[in-house]
């Protein structure tokens, strides 16, 4: 009797088995196959385990789709019902494959019962409106120095057309979002920075009022959260995107910080981007400043992530946004998509 397979049947060829440790397995849908945990709660099967029925070889693709879904269940279950909380910036902002990815992995993670609250900044946004008008972009210790007129561009671009835009690609995606700024709800408090004399209305976090975003997460919904707040008497300040989201993460009690940037993550070489280093805690990375292995830029990421970990935030990541589906290989796979820092 003649062998029943896949081609004898004119069904489409599946892609050939990916095993590389990044990507262990392609779908078209599914871009992630999480062959073990880092998370030593949870074991998943290290290898695919195909029906007794076909070989690997011959599943077609809604096969892949099934064992795929099938090996994700104990990472969904680790996290089902669980806040994460992400800053979202830089090329993952400005190119519109890695947008689309972004936003197409944050609908999936809500699909399968996370609570994903976006937190955004948008640089490149405000400094091309700022040329539209004159208005020189100038920057101290790597904040915008913030004057009045800044800060009105700031306000229009990051609440008015940046966030509200994230909100409808959200939506459109199939998921449900609701667009916030820190002045909503009094969500965020601001102070200004110590140095507002050289730097202007660029502010800090002073205070979290939680309230208005717990109802949204509980039902749900994505808040996406511009990182604008107000002061007492209502002066709007600039604030940094990491630092809101630092914030915000310890006060829902989240889950996870993730720290979308334009690096692989924390090297253990600077100059290596070979040496990224996977995993580590606050006393590492802290020995890592002293010795001048994490400077510059990073350092204040770091230090987010730190502040965070200590507010009660189980762990903080900040990851590579410049690979495509980098939240789904940071929660969905053992390698992630960058550097894991533990309390």
């Amino acid at each position: 009797m003649a062998t029943v397979t896949a081609k004898s049947l004119n069904l489409p060829q599946p892609r050939p088995l990916s095993l590389s440790p990044h990507r262990p397995l392609k779908s078209p849908n599914l871009p992630f196959l999480p062959q073990k945990c880092r998370y030593p709660s949870i074991k998943a099967s290290s290898t695919l385990s195909p029906p007794a029925t076909s070989t690997v070889d011959s599943l077609i693709p809604s096969d892949y789709r099934v064992e795929i879904l099938s090996e994700s269940l104990p990472l969904i279950q680790r996290f089902r019902g669980k806040t994460i909380v992400v800053k979202y910036g830089g090329a993952a902002m400005t190119s519109p494959e890695l947008k689309a990815s972004v936003v197409s992995d944050l609908v999936l993670l809500a699909c399968v019962g996370l609570r994903p609250v976006l937190v955004h900044g948008g640089g490149p946004d405000i400094n091309h409106y700022l040329r539209q008008l004159n208005i020189k972009a100038e920057f101290r210790d790597g904040l915008r120095v913030t004057d009045a007129a800044t800060m009105e561009i700031v306000s229009m671009v990051l609440v008015g057309k940046v966030n509200k835009n994230l909100v409808s690609l959200i939506n459109t995606a199939g998921a449900t979002a609701v667009g916030l700024s820190g002045i909503d709800g009094r969500l965020l408090t601001a102070r200004p920075v110590p140095n507002s004399a050289q730097l202007g209305f660029v502010g800090e976090v002073a205070r979290v009022d939680s309230n208005v975003l717990r109802p949204l997460v509980d039902s749900g919904l994505i808040p996406v959260i511009a990182s604008v707040a107000a002061d007492e008497s209502g002066q709007s300040y600039n604030i940094n995107a990491d630092t809101v989201a630092g914030e915000i993460a310890a006060a829902l009690g989240a889950e996870k910080l993730i720290l979308l940037t334009d690096v692989a993550g924390i090297l253990e070489n600077r100059d290596d981007p070979s040496s990224l280093v996977k995993e580590i805690d606050i006393k590492g990375v802290k020995k890592m400043i002293q010795e001048g292995k994490v400077a510059g830029g990073m350092i204040p990421k770091v230090n987010c992530c730190i502040r965070s970990l200590a507010q009660g935030v189980r762990t903080a990541s900040i990851i590579d946004g410049r690979r495509q589906h980098s939240l789904l290989h940071e929660i969905m796979s053992d390698e992630g998509a960058g550097t894991m820092i533990t309390g």
